[in-house]
């Protein structure tokens, strides 16, 4: 057989022009080196694009010092475009529905001409650090809604599980036009306290038939509610939904009179059939009328400013005194004669503040 003819000879491939390759790889790598500054973000921003928006929030997460400083120049740009929003903090135990009611109350807002953006807060694993970030997943109708945006975020080692950024992407939100910003807390630990710290009005969502009326009661977490939702107020738990509603009724009217001159409701709600989200609305729309016309909507915001103030400075001494090279050197140290029993936590911690 002729080797020529054979099928199993070799043939060379076609090489691409060396001109062409050249010029793809030097337009990807102008694109790589190609940084945008503080004024197209602040600008882009503004416009409500979308692309730069996530981008400007990526910085805001990131612990690059590069990063840090260009966020914070961005955030202090964005300032005078802030503020014009309502911000709601959802909050719930796992498996309470936070995510199809949020999705369900996002849709009824975009329905009457809202612009929503949702700041989920994953859990960060403990072990391996990392987070599912699967809200969008959980959302898929809201993801596809131009006038929804959806932000899931990393809880890292923060307290509470709350991403240590949420007040500055709430800032970036509102300055790209959003004028409801919802919250969603993992619902686990102090991450409501800290919630509450950032919003204008707080929700508790609650099952019916799950021990969960105590529990809430317990907690003292109903303190904090501005309203309670006993969601999944279908498939036959009615009768227990109504239960409920009276326990957590009760409840509310143990406790004083709110600084905000607002009685706590408690509402039901379906968000799987889409029943009583207009009604959770309208109440919202009370609160903020309310609190609007006694000022304690100004004094509440000027207050968590000064909290988030103080906060801030806490975490900064934090952060400097563990980055101290001598700190590092002699915590080293201190580790090690408390783990051979030579010293207590209480004197080794006075001997680090001391120095």
């Amino acid at each position: 057989m002729d080797k020529k003819s054979s099928a199993l000879e070799e043939k060379d491939g076609v090489i691409k022009p060396p001109t062409t390759q050249k010029k793809g790889i030097d337009i990807i790598k102008r694109k790589r080196a190609k940084k945008n500054s503080v004024g197209e973000y602040v600008s882009k921003i503004i416009e409500g694009d979308i692309t730069f928006l996530s981008k400007a929030i990526t910085l805001i997460e990131s612990t690059n010092p590069k990063h840090q400083k260009l966020a914070n120049e961005i955030v202090e740009q964005c300032l005078p475009h802030a503020y014009q929003s309502i911000r709601i903090g959802i909050t719930g135990v796992p498996g309470v529905g936070k995510s199809t009611f949020i999705e369900a109350f996002g849709k009824h807002l975009t329905s009457i001409g809202k612009k929503i953006a949702v700041l989920a807060v994953d859990p960060s694993s403990t072990v391996n650090k990392g987070s599912i970030l699967g809200d969008k997943t959980r959302m898929e109708e809201l993801v596809t809604d131009k006038n929804a945006f959806i932000r899931p975020s990393p809880s890292g080692s923060t307290l509470g599980g709350v991403a240590r950024k949420t007040r500055e992407t709430i800032v970036l939100c509102e300055a790209a036009g959003f004028d409801t910003i919802i919250i969603e807390t993992v619902g686990v630990g102090q991450s409501e306290t800290m919630v509450h710290s950032m919003v204008d009005f707080f929700l508790l969502l609650k099952l019916a038939g799950a021990g969960d009326e105590l529990q809430g009661i317990k907690r003292g977490i109903i303190e904090m509610a501005d309203a309670i939702v006993i969601n999944k107020a279908d498939s036959g738990n009615e009768k227990n939904t109504k239960l409920a509603k009276v326990e957590f009724n009760r409840a509310l009217h143990l406790y004083p009179l709110k600084e905000s001159n607002w009685q706590p409701k408690v509402l039901t709600a379906s968000a799987l059939h889409n029943k009583g989200i207009e009604e959770v609305y309208q109440m919202i729309s009370e609160y903020l009328s309310l609190t609007n016309e006694n000022g304690y909507f100004d004094s509440k915001r000027n207050e968590q400013n000064k909290f988030w103030l103080f906060s801030t400075i806490e975490e900064q001494l934090k952060s400097n005194f563990y980055h101290n090279p001598k700190v590092k050197e002699l915590l080293t140290e201190e580790i090690q004669k408390l783990e051979s029993g030579k010293t207590t936590p209480f004197n080794a911690a006075k001997r680090l503040l001391d120095l």
